[in-house]
């Protein structure tokens, strides 16, 4: 078979003519599996020139500006993958030198703390896969980094299954960063979401190897192409041009469903891969000498890929994974009877699905971040005059709609933000809610809905689509440069690199929905009528009567309804020791919902002695990378990095399964934000082996307590 270019180093195939699967040859044969479409694709890289862990950049080119394309309408597969790994590693941690980056923490930083790696550069070899049923419709990237420090007689293997929607260098900086100091292998998964991109009009898709070229050149080689025909496509431009389809929102595959089966999948390849690298010779074969029984396996990630992580853990009927560290994992694992105090509080809401408690934030959000009580200075710089206006509007839509109860805009602000408070968020993460909403809430729900529903983009659920706007939010042509380095630079959740969400229905024309205006209100509202039928296809009723859908939009409730039944978690962790960490301020995946809800159920289900720890960091947030923005938004003088956190917690589950060292007690710890001044130790306290009875998280008769 052909082997899929990946790099522009040379390349070698591994064992294609193994493609057959796992079928052939004795049980102790060393197989390839059989998930895998085509061959594998192998690069080495010298730790100098080029690595696995900085592509060549090291420390200094990390911290610095993003690296140049030769041709950046048209830059090299090397190219795209250099910059994705930069792109990639400053997206999860503050990559300044204030926030410690290279001081305490980053590829330098040795495995007992201490800046003694140089550079940071790590040689050795990567594969790279894909997972397909021969359709090409899921096209699941697997990759496997093997540094030239792994050492066959102690193997370890890491996950690095990729956070938010990103590609499969998503979980460089995290987990591969880790594994890769560690001498593992890291077995890493874009989850079938990544970098997929369709320009609708061009009718051009972003191949695996992230180049850009026409639909038919691709063929089962696009990363993603909506399952359109040619006279779908063209009525669909022809009634909304210039709009674009991405993987995850219109794959139609549902790809959460598989994220916990993905990560499993990344392992098995990871055995095969060191195996054909280390199993004892047969002739032209190799055993399987390498196997889960003699490998340290931890599963691990951030964000999305923690909550794959903790997916894969649920599912791991084989015993390939020992351990589970994981930070501010997306775990949703079902509502339950499970009670959630902070303090002397009890939690009103707790436990609901991500796109329940997303949709809720989207009608929400914008009025409750014009509250005094948030603290929150408007940056003008990403929150200009319209879109206070349009919050202001916001507030005013929701109270004609009966939402809202008060009459003033401050007692609207404040209504809005105590219904917050009452659906799970805290008032710790009050401050966030801004500039949650400006980047994250409104795309999270139109992709998630029609990732759910498995709908078509040609579908317009709710009337929203992608496009790349102007400055008065009208639509306008895609701009190809930007596609084309769009492997490297895109999060594959719009906004990103141009790409918006636009309300199609807005009063005079299609605009970004920040500047829509609904044709109910006859206002520039940020789309309510939009955000408030998202909210219906959730919860299967009229966001503002309350009464049953009927017809077709009943019919695509029942869908979304059905997808999200597919991604809730069982909490039931298999006896697999754990350690998950997460922020109190978190206030994109609020820890009621997901962390403390993930971990009072696993405990109500396998009782308080179960291997599962939680540590709660105060004066923590899901996206260290905001700090690194400073007085913009603020982040650097409240908030301390989540990610050395995550970092003591894979050395805390590696201790554990290597050298047999307790597990921690679960805890709050309280960080200590830097105020301005680098980020010291001091900031970032580990957590003890004995905390005090103010700090102890303890479980019983049904109730989790979390001390304030």
């Amino acid at each position: 078979m052909k082997p899929i270019t990946w790099a522009g180093t040379a390349l070698a195939t591994l064992a294609a003519s193994a493609c057959g699967g796992s079928g052939g040859g004795s049980a102790d044969t060393n197989t390839m599996p059989n998930f895998v479409r085509g061959a594998i694709a192998s690069a080495y890289y010298d730790g100098n020139s080029d690595d696995l862990l900085t592509a060549g950049l090291g420390l200094t080119g990390l911290k610095g500006a993003a690296p140049a394309y030769t041709n950046p309408a048209a830059p090299t597969v090397a190219e795209l993958r250099r910059n994705a790994i930069y792109t990639n590693y400053r997206a999860v941690v503050d990559a300044t030198d204030a926030g410690g980056f290279g001081r305490l923490f980053g590829p330098n930083i040795d495995n007992a703390g201490n800046a003694t790696l140089g550079e940071g550069k790590v040689a050795g070899r990567e594969y790279l896969a894909v997972l397909d049923d021969g359709s090409g419709r899921q096209n699941v990237t697997l990759m496997v980094q093997v540094p030239d420090s792994f050492d066959k007689n102690r193997p370890c293997i890491v996950t690095g299954t990729s956070s938010g929607s990103r590609g499969v260098y998503g979980a460089i900086g995290t987990s591969g960063e880790w594994g890769l100091k560690r001498g593992c292998a890291v077995a890493y998964a874009d989850k079938g979401t990544g970098n997929g991109l369709h320009d609708l009009m061009s009718n051009e898709v972003l191949q695996l190897n992230g180049t850009l070229t026409s639909r038919a050149s691709a063929g089962l080689n696009a990363q993603f192409a909506a399952e359109v025909s040619d006279a779908e496509r063209s009525a669909f431009n022809t009634a909304y041009p210039n709009r674009v389809a991405y993987k995850h929102a219109h794959s139609q595959q549902n790809p959460e469903k598989d994220w916990g089966l993905h990560t499993l999948q990344s392992v098995r390849l990871a055995f095969y891969v060191l195996n054909e690298l280390h199993g004892e010779p047969v002739g032209t074969q190799r055993l399987r000498t390498i196997t889960p029984a003699n490998t340290t396996v931890i599963a691990s990630s951030i964000s999305n890929g923690g909550g794959a992580a903790l997916a894969a853990a649920e599912q791991d009927t084989e015993g390939l994974i020992d351990g589970v560290a994981v930070s501010e994992p997306n775990a949703q694992p079902g509502e339950s009877s499970l009670v959630i105090r902070q303090g002397s509080q009890t939690v009103a809401t707790h436990s609901k699905p991500l796109i329940d408690y997303f949709t809720y934030a989207n009608l929400y959000q914008p009025c409750a971040a014009l509250s005094g009580r948030t603290t929150q200075g408007l940056a003008a710089a990403f929150w200009p005059a319209a879109f206070q206006t349009a919050a202001e509007n916001r507030c005013q839509g929701l109270r004609d709609k009966g939402l809202l109860a008060t009459n003033t805009l401050a007692d609207q602000a404040n209504e809005a933000l105590d219904k917050l408070h009452a659906y799970g968020w805290a008032p710790e993460q009050d401050f966030l809610h801004q500039s949650h909403f400006r980047f994250a809430t409104n795309a999270i729900v139109m992709t998630y809905v029609n990732a759910h529903g498995r709908f078509s983009v040609t579908d317009n659920v709710c009337g929203f689509s992608f496009a790349n706007t102007a400055a008065d939010g009208s639509v306008v042509p895609q701009a190809r440069i930007s596609q084309a380095g769009l492997f490297a630079g895109g999060n594959g959740v719009p906004p990103t690199t141009g790409v918006n969400v636009v309300y199609n229905p807005s009063v005079g024309g299609a605009r970004l929905d920040f500047l829509a205006v609904s044709p109910s209100t006859g206002r520039a509202d940020m789309a309510l009528d939009g955000a408030l039928c998202m909210r219906s296809l959730v919860t299967g009723r009229d966001a503002v009567t309350g009464n049953a859908l009927f017809g077709e939009a009943r019919r695509q409730a029942e869908r979304v309804a059905q997808g999200v039944a597919e991604v809730q978690l069982k909490a039931r962790l298999r006896g697999k020791p754990t350690v998950i960490v997460s922020g109190r301020s978190d206030a994109l995946v609020p820890v009621n919902h997901a962390s403390r809800a993930y971990v009072g159920k696993t405990w109500q289900q396998d009782g308080a002695n179960a291997p599962l720890r939680y540590i709660e960091v105060t004066n923590a947030q899901h996206f260290d990378t905001f700090i690194a923005f400073g007085a913009l938004l603020g982040f650097d003088t409240r908030y301390v990095p989540l990610h050395p956190y995550f970092v003591r917690a894979m050395d805390t589950v590696w201790e554990h399964l290597r050298n047999g060292t307790a597990l921690p007690p679960s805890q709050v710890v309280r960080g200590v934000p830097r105020a301005g001044a680098p980020l010291a130790p001091a900031n970032v306290p580990p957590w003890g082996a004995a905390p005090a009875a103010s700090d102890a998280i303890a479980f019983g008769n049904g109730t989790l307590t979390v001390p304030d």
